[in-house]
Parts: structure tokens; C-alpha cells; sequence
């Protein structure tokens, strides 16, 4: 056994990080106080303290953070509490502007207020009913009528009686038909038919016709001023009929001033009303004939919509300030919106179908919405940031403006807004909004960055036990023992990669005890115990195994190439991460180079046919970096190389493969064999320095695996960097292997350690000399690099 394997082995005690439950202090969550606040984010909890209570215009607040770390319901938990110390904002009101009814006008009207005053004037409908037309039809309002139309009647008729005097004089008659005047001659005091008026001789039908048009200039002349008196009486009948309104609405109205009237714009609103209902009264309420009311249905649905005001925001007395979540934050749902009826084919609407947005109903507090959803939506992210900057809140349509409408809408008044804006989002959604957009920063001031992860601490943990006693609490679920709050303290710590971090996502964590309670409830259990757990991790494992298992299947029956024994010049086994949904598993990969005299460098095959990403292209361009650098000093590096990852049809990113693809160039360039029973994992600089890469238990997992289901040797291990070995956090099943020595894990800082490991020879040493000892690796390398330089030379 080799030096190099003996150094780099990793101890047990280093494969994960056990929690001791002697070190919880207690026996079942039962014992621990509630958890309050969220868990480990301290300067996440300062900056949103800060957002909140910073009452300054563009103090907005950007959170960001990865979703599952609970930064949602934090949120909403502090903003809640936050409110509940708030004033409650005022309520607003649009009311019928009855000088431009396109033009509503709106009322600010104390918490609690609108409900009230919408209340009082749904009742003041129904008086105006009980009062119309009772007061047209009380004694004194028929008697000033009746004498405005005896004044006009008897004006009439002294201009007819008149008439009529003259006519008799000259043996004329004048009849009164259906509301027209005609003359008929007499004789002996009767009327002539047209008969007897035909035999009359000449001379005295010419003498009756004579008189007759006399007469009608007689009439004409009487009635001239008809018109006049007809104007004077009817205006005398509207003065009545406005003193009849008037008194009748004043004690109705008396009231509304008394309670509302010291409002802004309620006085104003009352007095308009008051002169409009004048004109409703009588020309929309009542028929002129009689003062007979129409159907009680259509009367109630006029005054509605003409004067009851139309409450767009109303608060509860004694209320908080209000925290809205908007899910959809699209342009109508977030400022309102216009609806329209349709009336004889033409869209109509008034002032009652103007309907609040989110941030009508969050003015005064706070509205949260999600970053990525608000992007999405045309025209919002504009008009947002017009209203925050002139903290005005108005009501249009975008379609309107772009000509897509073409009605006739309102323009409403517009409200003053005073509300603070919580977008939550990714860090690069933050970042692209900070590099695109110049304004951003002048609204969102503030960021509240939520961390990934926790420092894995005595204190940590105790709070981390607190918060899973609090969530079971709220859930209903019994207690958890110490041995399943230490388990989920270990899996937290896998999720964060780190044997000294928690994960940050609770959200998961959650999850995960949820399922424990289930497996709890089937098996009966009075506790979670971490057996419980354990099957949770175990059951949803299988559930999203399909993929994974089906890989591992071809790798066994050999339609997918992967070695676990022998030796091979040019082939080793890598290490990979596959993600599919919300899992993620470690696959092994084949990676072959072969090496040729020439001078077209190493050929990242996988670039060539672009499927190679830049980061995975960059790993490999390294290699050239270190073999000139070690090797190449007094004569050029003239080499000609291609390495590929066998059997792989996709993309490929990242760089963690590049300490494989150097073991295999070199292994293709001094035809030394390499050991297949292991599998390499880690990235590498151009002084062959190995250095951390992500995903490192997975990778170990997933060659484990293949290794198990072929048979565990004792020969078999996996090759990480020893930068690794904090993130180091495996299943019980490779611990198990491990100690029992049927399977290793090695870490290495250098390239020549696992050069060494797979070899089994030794890199070797400069000298004094500047020399490679005889049958040392690197020895053999500089030679045979020497020849090629020297074939290529030769070739040129």
C-alpha cells in the first residue's frame, strides 16, 4: 500500500458529523419553550426592521434569498405584528361629480367611517322613497298648486269671455272642442249647420265670414300673452315644487350634515346633491300629470346609482394597518380597474363601477408581491414605480391609453398613496433590476438578504429544536424524541453541504417532519422518533428513484461502460451530478483520452460538438496551463490529446472532472493503467492544486452504489479534494462499508496524490539537479513529452 493512500484516507469520524443526543438536554421536544422569530437570519431580521420602520419616500424593501428558507412567512408573521401598532388608514369613497360625471371626485373619510356613511345613505334611498311624493300630495302643497292654476285659469278665461261677449253681439257662437276654439253664426239662438249657412244669401254669409275673422284677430289678440302666462305659471309650479323638495329633504339631509358634513368634501358633496335632486325629483321620479311615482324597483336603482356613494376602501374601527399579499399582481388587480354595462349596444359606466386594486387596499401599510410574477405582468412594473415617485395612486386603463378602447371612460380623482412596497425575489432577479433599470435603486433602498445556510452551533441547535417543537405545536403532531430532533439536525446539515452549517430551508425540513408524522400515524407511534424520520428520508428516496435506478440497471448489465475492478491505460471513472425535479444523485462516468504526436493541443471533445459549457471547456483548457508549467520549461509543448465523457448525451458544465481528465491524459501519455475500482471527483488549478467542488456526497453515493450492487471488494473507493471533507455528510449504508474497510474515501490537496492512488507508483521529486528520480511519473511524463516535442520538430 502506498504512502498516498495511507495519508489521504479518510477517517470514519470525519464522514459525517454525528450529533450527540447527551448534548440536546432533553428527552422530547415537550420540554423546550416555543421558537419565535426565524432561525439564524439576524441580519435579514435587522434589515427588514429597518425597511419597515425607515418613513422616508424610497425606502422600499427588495428580500431576497432562495425559496424554503422561510423568508415568506417571516415576512408576513413581522408585518402582521408590525400592523397591529399601525393607525388605521383612512377610507376612501368616489361619489358622483355632478358638474363632469366623467370626472368622480372622492371623499377621505376616517377609518371605519365609509361603512357608516355608505349605511346611512342606502337608508336615505329609502326615505327619499317614503317621502316622494307624500310631499306632493300634503293639503298645503295642493292648494299653492291650485292657486298658480286658477291665476293661469282665470287669465284664460276672462280673454275667451271676452271674446265670446263680442260674438254673441254679432250673432256668433264660440265652441270649446277638445282644446281648440272654432266660431259657428246663430239664428234665433241656435248654431247654423253648414246647411242653413249655405242658403243664407250672399250678403249676410259674406257679413257672418266678415265678423268671424274679426273675431279670430279679437282672439288672437286676448291671448297673446298666453305664452307668457303659461311661462310664469310653470315657473312658479317649479319654485313650489323646489320649496316642496327642499323642505321635504331638509330634515333628511340635516342629519347627514350633522355627522359627516365636517369631512372633507361631504359638505360639498351634500349641497351638489341637494341641487341635483331637484331635477331627479321631478323629472325622473314623478309624472307632471299627477306627481304618480314610477315602479319602486327602477326609482331605488336611480337614486343608487346617482347619489349613494360607491366605498372603494373601507377599514373596521380600531382596525390595524393593512398587510395585502398579492398572488396576481397584474395591472387591474394592483390599481383598480373601470367596469362598463352594456346599454343599447354601447358600453357605459359611472362613478359606482369604479373597484379597488391591492394597492388601494394596502395604502396606509404594506403590500408584498413576488418579483418574478410582477415582471411578467405588461405595463405594471412602470406604472409601480410612477406611483411610488409621485405617491399618487390613480385609476386607468393601459388599454385606453394605447388606443385599444375606444369608450368613453372616467378619470377619476386620484389618492394619495402612502403605502410601502415588499417585493420578494431571487438574487438574480435583484441583481438584473440593479444593472437594467436606474430607478430601481431610488425605490427599493432597502435589501433584506436571506442566508442559505447557519453556523451549526450548541445555540443553533437548541434553536433549531425550539422551531420543530413550535411547527409540530401548530401542526397538531405529537412530540419528537431527542434521537429524531438529533436526526434532523443531520440531514439539515446534509441539505447544507456543510458538517458545521444547517440549512436555511426550513420549508423542506418542515416537510420532512410532516412525512415522519404520517410514517408516525400508520405505525401508531405515541412519538416522531428518528426511526420515523429515517423512513421519511428512505420513503421519498424511492419515490423519486425511478431515474437513478434505471441508470444504475444499464451500468450493471454493461449497456452503459463503467468499471469497478481491473486496470485501463487512458480510462477512469468520474464523478457526476444528475438533477431531475427537486432530487438530485451521484452517477459515475467514463472519461477516456488518447494522446498522439502533434501540436493541436488537448481537444475537449465535448466542446467540439458543443455540448461542453464554457465552465466545463475552462476545466479543461487548465490542464495545457499545468503541463507546461511542470513540465514543459526548456522545450515546447508540442502535444496532440482528445478527452471525451464516454456515453454522455447532454450538456455538460463545471469543472469538478478535470482532476480525472489530467489522471487520464496522463495515464494515455506514459501508458500507465489506472486502477478502475476507483472513481475522481474535483476541480484542479494550473499548479495542480485540487480544489472543493459541490455535490460531494451524492457523487460518493451514487459509484457506492454501482460498487455495492457488484459487490463490495475492499479495493473499491472514491478520490475527493481534501477541501471536501467538511461537506463531507453520508448515508449510513457507506459509513456502515466503510468501517468494515470495503470501501474508502481519499482526500487529496495535489494532483500527484491521486495520480499516486491510482498508479500506484510515486510522482517523484525535483532534485537538486533540477531531475526526476529515473522511474518516478513525472520523470516518465518529461520524457516522453521530450519525444513528442522532438517528433514534432522533426515533422516541422
Amino acid at each position: 500500500m502506498s504512502s498516498a493512500v495511507k495519508t489521504t484516507r479518510v477517517p470514519l469520524n470525519q464522514l459525517t458529523a454525528r450529533q450527540p443526543v447527551s448534548e440536546l438536554g432533553f428527552k422530547h421536544t415537550n420540554e423546550l419553550e416555543p421558537f419565535a422569530g426565524i432561525l439564524g437570519q439576524e441580519r435579514a431580521e435587522t434589515a427588514i426592521r429597518f425597511g419597515v420602520n425607515m418613513h422616508r419616500a424610497g425606502y422600499n424593501i427588495y428580500v431576497m434569498g432562495e425559496s424554503g428558507t422561510g423568508r415568506t412567512s417571516y415576512i408576513r408573521h413581522y408585518l402582521e405584528g408590525r400592523a397591529e401598532e399601525m393607525d388605521t388608514p383612512e377610507d376612501w369613497a368616489y361619489v358622483n361629480n355632478f358638474s363632469n360625471a366623467r370626472e368622480p371626485s372622492v371623499l377621505r373619510l376616517p377609518a371605519g367611517t365609509g361603512s357608516r356613511l355608505l349605511s346611512d345613505f342606502n337608508t336615505l334611498v329609502d326615505e327619499l322613497m317614503d317621502t316622494f311624493p307624500a310631499a306632493f300630495e300634503s293639503p298645503s302643497y295642493q292648494q299653492k298648486k291650485s292657486l298658480i292654476e286658477r291665476k293661469f285659469n282665470r287669465r284664460y278665461d276672462k280673454a275667451i269671455e271676452t271674446v265670446e261677449q263680442e260674438g254673441l253681439r254679432r250673432r256668433i257662437c264660440l265652441f270649446r272642442e277638445q282644446g281648440s276654439l272654432t266660431f259657428a253664426p246663430m239664428h234665433e239662438g241656435k248654431p247654423m249647420d253648414e246647411t242653413e249657412f249655405a242658403q243664407l244669401p250672399d250678403r249676410k254669409r259674406n257679413k257672418f265670414n266678415k265678423d268671424i275673422t274679426h273675431l279670430e284677430n279679437l282672439l288672437n289678440e286676448e291671448l297673446s300673452e298666453l305664452p307668457q302666462w303659461k311661462r310664469e305659471s310653470s315657473e312658479e309650479l317649479r319654485s313650489l315644487n323646489h320649496q316642496a323638495i327642499d323642505k321635504a329633504l331638509e330634515p333628511l339631509l340635516k342629519t347627514l350634515q350633522k355627522d359627516y358634513g365636517h369631512f372633507d368634501g361631504v359638505s360639498e358633496y351634500l349641497e351638489a346633491m341637494k341641487k341635483d335632486l331637484h331635477k331627479t325629483v321631478v323629472e325622473h321620479l314623478a309624472d307632471e300629470r299627477g306627481i304618480e311615482f314610477k315602479e319602486d324597483a327602477g326609482k331605488r336603482h336611480l337614486l343608487r346609482d346617482m347619489y349613494v356613494p360607491n366605498l372603494v376602501v373601507g377599514h373596521k374601527e380600531k382596525a390595524h394597518a393593512p398587510v395585502v399579499f398579492e398572488t396576481h399582481p397584474s395591472y387591474r388587480n394592483l390599481f383598480g380597474r373601470i367596469e362598463y354595462n352594456t346599454e343599447m349596444g354601447a358600453l357605459v359606466t359611472s362613478y359606482r363601477q369604479i373597484c379597488q386594486g391591492s394597492l388601494h387596499e394596502a395604502n396606509g401599510g404594506f403590500l408584498v408581491l413576488e418579483a418574478a410574477k410582477l415582471l411578467e405582468e405588461p405595463f405594471v412594473w412602470e406604472a409601480l414605480k410612477r406611483a411610488l415617485k409621485e405617491q399618487q395612486l390613480k385609476i386607468e386603463s393601459p388599454a385606453s391609453e394605447m388606443g385599444l378602447i375606444n369608450t368613453i371612460t372616467l378619470n377619476p380623482e386620484i389618492i394619495p398613496l402612502d403605502v410601502k412596497i415588499i417585493l420578494i425575489g431571487s438574487r438574480q432577479i435583484y441583481y438584473l433590476l440593479q444593472e437594467l433599470d436606474p430607478d430601481f435603486h431610488e425605490m427599493f433602498r432597502v435589501l433584506v438578504d436571506f442566508d442559505g445556510h447557519l453556523q451549526r452551533t450548541p445555540e443553533s441547535v437548541g434553536a433549531f429544536a425550539r422551531l420543530l417543537h413550535t411547527r409540530a405545536s401548530d401542526e397538531k403532531y405529537p412530540p419528537l424524541t431527542a434521537q429524531a430532533v438529533a436526526r434532523m439536525v443531520e440531514h439539515s446539515s446534509r441539505m447544507a453541504e456543510h458538517k458545521n452549517h444547517l440549512s436555511a430551508h426550513i420549508g423542506d425540513l418542515f416537510d420532512l417532519l410532516a412525512e415522519a408524522d404520517y410514517i408516525r400515524r400508520d405505525s401508531k407511534g405515541r412519538k416522531i422518533t428518528h426511526l420515523h424520520v429515517d423512513k421519511a428520508l428512505e420513503a421519498k428516496a424511492e419515490r423519486t428513484s425511478r431515474v437513478s435506478k434505471e441508470i444504475l440497471k444499464e451500468m450493471i448489465e454493461g449497456s452503459i461502460l463503467i468499471d469497478t475492478c481491473g486496470d485501463a491505460i487512458g480510462k477512469i471513472n468520474g464523478l457526476t451530478v444528475l438533477s431531475i425535479g427537486d432530487t438530485s444523485f451521484g452517477s459515475p462516468a467514463r472519461i477516456t483520452a488518447a494522446v498522439y504526436p502533434g501540436s493541436q493541443g488537448i481537444v475537449d471533445i465535448e466542446r467540439e460538438v458543443q455540448l461542453g459549457q464554457a465552465i466545463h471547456s475552462k476545466g479543461v483548457m487548465i490542464l495545457t496551463g499545468y503541463l507546461g508549467a511542470t513540465y514543459a520549461q526548456k522545450f515546447p509543448l508540442a502535444i496532440s490529446a482528445s478527452l471525451a465523457m464516454e456515453q454522455s448525451y447532454g450538456y455538460i458544465d463545471g469543472d469538478s472532472a478535470s482532476l480525472a481528465e489530467l489522471c487520464c491524459l496522463i495515464s494515455s501519455l506514459i501508458n500507465v493503467p489506472i486502477k478502475q475500482s476507483y472513481a475522481v471527483t474535483g476541480s484542479m488549478n494550473q499548479h495542480g492544486e485540487v480544489q472543493a467542488i459541490g455535490g460531494v456526497n451524492e457523487k460518493i453515493e451514487g459509484f457506492f452504489d454501482l460498487c455495492e450492487a457488484r459487490g463490495l471488494t475492499g479495493d473499491q473507493g472514491v478520490i475527493i479534494p481534501a477541501a471536501n471533507i467538511r461537506n463531507l455528510m453520508l448515508s449510513k449504508r457507506v459509513l456502515d462499508a466503510v468501517k468494515q474497510n470495503k470501501f474508502a474515501v481519499h482526500a487529496v490537496s495535489h494532483v500527484e496524490q491521486a495520480l499516486e492512488i491510482l498508479t500506484g507508483h510515486k510522482p517523484g521529486a525535483l532534485n537538486s539537479r533540477g531531475k526526476y528520480p529515473k522511474n518516478s511519473l513525472n520523470n516518465k511524463v518529461l520524457t516522453r513529452l521530450m519525444e513528442i516535442a522532438e517528433l514534432s520538430k522533426e515533422g516541422s
